[in-house]
């Protein structure tokens, strides 16, 4: 009579987890990605705003709304900073006092930018149109802040492009020479690390009023009917 081998018992299966938890720990890896999510996008919105991170402005003045105009108000209102230290593309002198009774709209670009400062350009045009004959009582400068890139040959092409020739003083000149300038109006300009060729800088839009004071500031994509609208009040300071 033959013996059979002892059989062994396979072991015990281990204990499933209770039904329950297996919903509980899959909620939790979709809630934390989006919690996450959530926390980042609150903290975009709040640098976006403003926050601390609002920009100097000259003179230390502050930006407010005001019912009288459509861009923001600075306050206290005092004399816009010098450009007398540049020179236009075609090598002539541009002082701020020499149009006083106008309307003067100053801003800061480089001709090889390939977003904000095509679209400031573009509307400013677009508000010299809209104002039409009222044009004349208005005067736009802009600012270089890239001395290496903004030549005359590529400043002059940049205003043939916007449909500026005649309309839009552009300020270049050297490093040296600008430095002073955008400390005196706040302006950053650095290259950008990764890309050289693009600029990092401040993009805004001056108001001068018709006694010189430094009046209203638009952000970079205002509305052109804003400062069409502004030209008037401007004109009356």
């Amino acid at each position: 009579m033959s013996v059979q081998p002892p059989t062994t018992a396979p072991p015990p299966a281990p204990d499933a987890p209770p039904p329950e938890s297996r919903p509980q720990r899959l909620g939790l890896q979709i809630f934390l990605p989006v919690l996450l999510i959530l926390v980042v996008v609150g903290l975009l919105t709040v640098v976006l705003a403003g926050g601390s991170a609002k920009p100097k402005l000259p003179g230390g003045a502050t930006g407010a709304t005001n019912t009288r105009f459509d861009g923001s108000l600075l306050s206290p209102l005092r004399a816009a900073p010098p450009l007398s230290t540049l020179r236009n593309y075609q090598g002539q002198p541009v002082n701020l006092a020499s149009y006083r009774g106008k309307a003067v709209f100053v801003t800061f670009l480089y001709t090889h930018c390939p977003d904000v400062c095509p679209l400031i350009a573009s509307h400013l045009h677009t508000v010299l149109a809209e104002l039409g004959p009222r044009a004349r009582n208005v005067q736009l400068i802009a600012v270089s802040v890239d001395p290496r890139g903004d030549t005359p040959g590529a400043v002059a092409a940049f205003l043939r492009e916007h449909q500026l020739i005649g309309q839009m003083q552009y300020l270049i000149g050297s490093a040296k020479q600008l430095a002073p300038v955008w400390s005196s109006w706040y302006v950053g300009s650095s290259r950008d690390v990764g890309r050289p060729d693009l600029v990092s800088h401040s993009a805004l839009v001056y108001g001068i009023s018709a006694s010189g004071k430094l009046t209203t500031i638009y952000a970079a994509n205002f509305a052109p009917s804003q400062i069409a609208h502004d030209v008037a009040p401007l004109l009356a300071s």
